[in-house]
């Protein structure tokens, strides 16, 4: 409040115009980078608290999440920075920006910095991940200080051992890190202060423009009233706020409290809700037309045009959302749920009355089609949804609400600013000593030269890493340590950066950690771990779809990259799989699915997604028998009861079919029934 307050806005007004004004008349990149790191790395030391994740209630909705909800001290004064934390914010700002006032001759001594420089250079690194500590934790950081450790250790480790190398001193650490373009201000670090900052105010825009409202509102009228539709309606939800946030943990939250109690009263039990809500939340950050922070990463690396990277993604998004849909419809009639009355008005009156909401999300794939730039794309954007916002009086964008736009735009990429410089000391120290041709060597040699288990070792690797920090520092690391590897087996490169993509993002639904689907579970009041498990048996297909691209050329066409008959054959048989997969997993086709058809499914599917002749005759022939063996036993199944299989996972005491109507009771009905 206050002071406090008034100066972390004032600076986040400032660097969204100033991130709006490189675009209009761009600046040499170093120097945009370290001024923009500069105020970034500033503000955050004033926004998050030194010995917590949670932060001020700042936020894109105008509200803090529950898990940022400002504490207040016992004395009941505001949580304001300290002085601690105007001292880390002030030598931020002089240390990352003291080298502007000379920034030629800084540049040019990178090879041997001066005391000042060194000086410099280590407060940085310092400040960095303190940075990042404050924002995602303490691991990231940790890890980067392993690799600086190794960077300066590795004369010590034998010569004889393949990660050996002559060591580095500080001086050259310090050069290659915070006097070059491939440490701090990096690749990782421009992303940030270009692509994703841009993308961050055009989502608070859009946010306080009313259009995240709208979108829930669509999406609750958009399905009728089956018994499937809540469901439905959760999925498209989060498809559509996820242009907004742009977070998987952040849209299942958002989404979560408002659809939770829809499928509470439709009959879903607490676990299977959540795993709905998680899915539905993870689905928008693989999805076109945002994506997440590592697909402009992407771009970056493959030098290729971000619309580029959203035609990649195209179809794995339509087979991610056929999987959780067919999950939907099975567990709809396992569960028995029903139909949902919701006070909103007809679909038709929303798209004709408010509809142009949408239009400011197709301007920006229209622009890039037509050659303009990511940059320029998403900046027509913004102010076509500033404009446009004069539409409605309730949601005019006044001068007040612009002003929290902006700063609310800015205060969301904090996070990945720390993440992306951070991300780039490992990158540095890969690139200096040689560390990334070093690890895919390990993995080739592991695999035998086989590329399946290369494949599947690189995906436990960046799924164990993805369990430590975030989907962009994970994808960063994995790209320049565990990419080499595939490409070595003869992986095109933007396969295999997607492979590693597609499991960066996952790592936000894996076990043990799985942030969004324990975020679900704290909404649901469900078991987290039952709510991770079920949250995976949805998101299946996003698993092993990635296997596709790389294990077989023919796998490049579900990225749209070949003839187009090709194209077309590749999508239909991985339908096929996907569908294969939702019966294995979800136990239920015509009715009750018993283990016999489950393993045949299961196996179908993992042979379609092979994308061989061969492999597609014996993955349709087993598919086909699946469904025979259940149409064959189906009426056996009815006859003893209808009930799922026994063991299924997540169908607990009060999840039973037929009995939807005790997920729909309150705390404390539940707790009266067990009054004596």
């Amino acid at each position: 409040t206050g002071p406090a307050r008034l100066v972390v806005s004032a600076a986040g007004v400032g660097l969204s115009c100033y991130a709006i004004w490189w675009v209009l008349d761009p600046k040499p990149a170093q120097r945009y980078r370290m001024t923009f790191l500069a105020v970034a790395l500033g503000m955050t030391f004033l926004v998050y608290r030194p010995w917590t994740r949670r932060r001020v209630p700042t936020t894109l909705a105008g509200e803090p999440g529950p898990d940022e909800r400002p504490e207040r001290p016992g004395n009941g004064q505001p949580d304001n920075p300290g002085v601690l934390d105007w001292a880390l914010a002030a030598a931020a700002v002089v240390v990352i920006a003291w080298p502007l006032l000379d920034f030629d001759a800084f540049v040019r001594r990178a090879v041997r910095p001066t005391t000042t420089d060194i000086a410099l250079g280590l407060a940085a690194i310092a400040l960095v991940l303190e940075a990042t500590r404050r924002t995602i934790g303490w691991i990231l950081p940790a890890i980067c200080l392993a690799f600086l450790a190794y960077a300066y250790y590795g004369n010590f480790i034998p010569v004889g051992y393949l990660l050996g190398h002559v060591g580095y001193d500080v001086d050259r650490l310090v050069g290659q890190t915070f006097m070059g373009v491939e440490g701090i201000f990096g690749v990782p670090l421009d992303v940030a202060a270009t692509y994703i900052v841009l993308f961050t105010i055009y989502g608070a825009v859009l946010e306080y423009s009313g259009a995240g409202r709208y979108f829930i509102d669509v999406s609750f009228a958009a399905f009728g009233r089956s018994a499937a539709a809540p469901a439905r309606t959760v999925t498209l939800a989060g498809f559509l706020l996820g242009t907004v946030s742009g977070s998987g943990v952040a849209t299942t939250v958002t989404l979560g409290s408002v659809a939770w109690p829809v499928l509470r009263r439709a009959g879903y039990p607490r676990d299977q809700g959540g795993g709905i809500l998680a899915a539905s939340g993870i689905g928008a950050i693989l999805s076109p037309p945002t994506l997440g922070a590592a697909a402009f990463i992407i771009a970056e690396f493959l030098n290729v045009s971000y619309l580029q990277v959203l035609l990649f993604a195209t179809i794995p998004t339509v087979l991610y959302y056929l999987g959780i849909v067919l999950a939907i419809e099975a567990d709809s009639r396992r569960f028995r749920t029903r139909a949902v009355e919701l006070d909103t008005p007809p679909l038709g009156r929303l798209l004709l009355r408010w509809g142009y909401h949408f239009s400011s999300l197709f301007l920006i794939v229209i622009l890039m089609a037509f050659g303009l730039s990511p940059f320029r794309a998403v900046l027509y954007a913004t102010v076509a949804a500033f404009l446009l916002s004069f539409l409605d009086r309730s949601t005019w964008m006044t001068p007040r609400r612009t002003w929290e736009a902006l700063a609310a735009g800015a205060i969301g990429v904090l996070p990945v600013a720390a993440t992306t410089a951070a991300a780039g000391i490992i990158v540095a120290v890969v690139t200096l000593t040689g560390l990334g041709l070093k690890v895919s060597s390990i993995i080739v040699d592991l695999a035998g030269g086989r590329l399946g288990l290369a494949a599947l070792y690189s995906a436990i690797a960046v799924l164990v890493l993805g369990l430590a920090v975030p989907v962009t520092a994970s994808f960063i690391i994995a790209a320049v340590i565990i990419g080499p590897a595939l490409t070595t087996l003869g992986v095109e490169p933007f396969a295999a950066y997607m492979f590693i993509f597609y499991y960066a993002v996952l790592s936000e639904v894996s076990p043990p950690t799985a942030l969004s689907a324990v975020a679900a579970a704290a909404i649901t009041g469900g078991n987290p771990f039952r709510t991770m498990m079920l949250t995976w048996r949805y998101t299946l297909p996003a698993f092993l779809v990635p296997f596709a691209f790389v294990l077989s050329p023919r796998g490049e066409a579900l990225l749209l990259e070949g003839p187009v008959g090709t194209i077309l054959l590749a999508l239909a048989v991985s339908m096929v799989a996907v569908a294969a997969l939702a019966l294995a997993t979800g136990a239920w086709l015509a009715g009750p699915a018993g283990w016999p058809e489950r393993v045949l499914a299961g196996l179908a599917a993992v042979l379609l997604l092979y994308l061989e002749p061969a492999a597609i005759g014996a993955g349709l022939a087993l598919a086909a028998a699946a469904v025979a063996v259940h149409l064959l036993t189906r009426r056996r199944r009815w006859a003893a009861g209808g009930a799922a299989p026994a063991g299924e996972a997540g169908v607990g005491e009060d999840a039973k079919p037929g009995r939807p109507d005790e997920t729909d009771e309150t705390d404390e009905t539940t707790e009266a029934r067990r009054q004596p």
